[in-house]
């Protein structure tokens, strides 16, 4: 059976994604999880299971995989429904995903994922804008092609699980306001993995500085949902 390692279900969004792909294609897994340092961005447990010193990382026997989007490939050479079968929706996927993998960067530092704190914005920077604007069209543009109600046609898959820490950020901050995303957020915080994983965050009582810092530093909270000790 594989072992999928991952940090704290409340902050770590590239954890979340094999995960939850896991979780909905039904394969099988042991989860080990390491929460993050009490200071840092990283444990130093980290690296003495994943050759980057981060997470998520899989491992199967002697093979050792990190990086998500690794993952995802490693797991579809073995198990379908990973990519959508049809060719066109799947080079669109590795596409989307590939894009997720690389940028966004304004949306990840300024909304970092936490996902039991409910915060308004002190701004909308032009990056941050421009990042939501170009994550709504990336999404009406998958659902059009290839009919919806996920990213590359009618089931979850690999696409969608690079884009699922991004509806936790959405219940958190309140962004991308467009009915079409703001549907297509609700159906993947429907999924039952993802429910899963929204209980088992608020049910953590661990706090780490350096993430609860980001997301004070990015506006007014104005609900925390988070067990405490």
């Amino acid at each position: 059976m594989y072992t999928l390692y991952i940090a704290n279900k409340n902050y770590s969004s590239w954890s979340l994604r094999p995960w939850v792909l896991m979780k909905a294609l039904g394969i099988g897994f042991e989860e080990k999880l390491l929460p993050f340092g009490q200071s840092s961005g990283a444990g130093p447990q980290f690296s003495t299971i994943s050759p980057n010193g981060k997470v998520p990382c899989l491992v199967d026997g002697d093979t050792v995989v990190w990086e998500s989007i690794a993952i995802f490939e490693y797991l579809a050479e073995r198990h379908p429904g990973v990519w959508p079968a049809d060719a066109a929706a799947r080079a669109w996927s590795r596409s989307a995903a590939a894009e997720m993998h690389a940028g966004f960067g304004r949306m990840r530092d300024r909304c970092t994922m936490n996902v039991g704190i409910r915060v308004v914005l002190n701004d909308m920077p032009p990056a941050l804008a421009a990042d939501i604007a170009r994550m709504a069209a990336l999404w009406a543009d998958g659902m059009a092609r290839f009919g919806g109600p996920f990213l590359a046609g009618p089931v979850f898959s690999a696409v969608d699980a690079m884009f699922a820490p991004i509806a936790f950020r959405v219940q958190s901050y309140g962004i991308l306001e467009d009915a079409a995303s703001a549907a297509y957020v609700e159906r993947l915080l429907a999924l039952d993995p993802m429910q899963d994983w929204q209980t088992a965050a608020l049910e953590e009582t661990w706090r780490e500085a350096s993430h609860e810092a980001e997301a004070k530093a990015t506006g007014r909270w104005t609900a925390d949902l988070r067990a405490t000790t």
